[in-house]
């Protein structure tokens, strides 16, 4: 579902994490870029929208003032919604993945794997 929002308001190159063996805090991470602050506080708020419109809740959200990277909490799944340059500079993709990458297409076309720390 939270995939499927940020589709909707044409949220990029959106990866799925599955992090359940490397924390507690979360099962998956989902990170996806945005092409400015506004484009990332709709998509923030879409999500919100269709989670809660389906009778979930949002946990918590962070980052919405200053809009480079806002985390929206949903319990289960945890989204970093980011503009290009703090997700280069952050690079959650090799922060998180070993091994756990969940592929998610993307205006039909498949997105590449990520690299394991092992190919590195």
């Amino acid at each position: 579902m939270a995939i499927k929002a940020i589709e909707d308001i044409k949220g990029q190159d959106i990866l799925c994490l599955n992090v359940q063996k490397l924390t507690q805090i979360t099962d998956y991470m989902i990170i996806v870029t945005g092409t400015s602050t506004t484009h990332l506080r709709s998509m923030a708020d879409e999500l919100s929208r269709q989670i809660k419109a389906s009778g979930q809740r949002v946990v918590g959200e962070e980052g919405r003032e200053q809009a480079e990277w806002i985390l929206v909490d949903l319990g289960g799944v945890v989204v970093h919604i980011m503009l290009a340059r703090t997700r280069a500079l952050y690079s959650l993709e090799d922060l998180w993945n070993f091994d756990s990458t969940v592929p998610v297409a993307v205006e039909g076309k498949p997105r590449a794997k990520a690299k394991t720390r092992d190919e590195d």
